[in-house]
């Protein structure tokens, strides 16, 4: 079983489909853990987004993830990494398989809906980042085999 970290980018809260997108993921199979709404501050930014603060393109991302609010998930499955990362689909939407969240809702490469942890040692930091130890919960569903 893994834990991994979804962010629900600006573009998903500005559009309404924070729920959409959540339903997707249960719907899977996994299960949210964690779930909370926050507003990124420079600090978080400059620390999540550390291997790209030399890109041109930085400035933009740090107005754009600071512009309103984002979800931030802790879900947890079999392979939550993998399949939250197939289920996401390619991180350019116009390159990602109709089906997946991108696919069907990623509009461009700048609002593509969703940031997901690429690896057990980065969904562990990440999680720490953005839920710093508290509100991660551990449970069992009904639908869950406790047999």
């Amino acid at each position: 079983m893994q834990t991994t970290l979804i962010l629900l980018k600006p573009d998903t809260v500005q559009r309404s489909l924070i729920w959409k997108v959540i339903a997707r993921l249960e719907r899977k199979g996994l299960k949210i853990n964690g779930l909370k709404m926050m507003q990124l501050d420079d600090a978080i930014i400059n620390e999540h987004y550390d291997f790209l603060m030399d890109k041109p393109f930085f400035p933009m991302l740090k107005e754009y993830m600071t512009s309103c609010p984002v979800v931030a998930l802790a879900v947890s499955g079999e392979n939550a990494i993998s399949v939250v990362r197939t289920v996401a689909g390619a991180t350019n939407p116009q390159e990602a398989q109709p089906g997946t969240i991108r696919g069907d809702f990623g509009m461009t490469i700048d609002a593509n809906i969703m940031h997901a942890s690429d690896s057990e040692d980065t969904a562990k930091v990440e999680l720490q980042r953005f839920f710093k130890g508290q509100d991660v919960f551990e449970y069992s569903k009904i639908s869950d085999d406790t047999l």
